[in-house]
């Protein structure tokens, strides 16, 4: 897999049947190992292992009801309350991360109202700090520690 913008983490994969997996330590199950998925586990590990985020806060690939529509999203985080605090939306390193992608992750948030909206291919990483009051967005230059987002 291709080295992405994010520390090297010691991962556990193995190859069954001439395809590759990994382990998924959320899920504690073996999880077909795609590009996307290798930006999802390491985003995991770079949350949970250098900016203090706790695993029993971060869902993985969940399923939420909007509008008769079921969605999928890649990876949510929840504040102390229990209230979604940030919600991500990972792409293969191959996609460009663009006005499309932007709107997937925005339109899956409609429902969640998370105030942290992040995106990446694992090459570009945008965090946005969403003002539903004000109807702005502020594009933040890295991805602070989870005391400083859970305030």
């Amino acid at each position: 897999m291709r080295n992405l913008k994010l520390p090297p983490y010691p991962f556990r994969i193995i190859e069954k049947e001439g395809k590759q997996y990994i382990f998924d330590e959320s899920r504690n199950k073996w999880i077909l190992l795609t590009p996307e998925e290798w930006v999802r586990q390491h985003f995991f590990r770079f949350l949970t292992e250098d900016k203090g985020f706790p695993k029993a806060l971060i869902a993985l690939e969940k399923k939420v009801l909007l509008n008769g529509v079921t969605l999928r999203f890649d990876l949510l985080v929840y504040d102390r309350k229990g209230k979604p605090l940030l919600i991500a939306e990972f792409k293969s390193p191959q996609v460009a991360i663009n006005q499309q992608v932007f709107r997937q992750a925005s339109r899956y948030n409609e429902m969640l109202l998370a105030p942290y909206c992040l995106v990446s291919n694992g090459l570009d990483i945008f965090l946005c700090k969403m003002d539903f009051g004000n109807r702005s967005v502020e594009y933040l230059t890295d991805i602070p520690e989870f005391q400083t987002l859970n305030q």
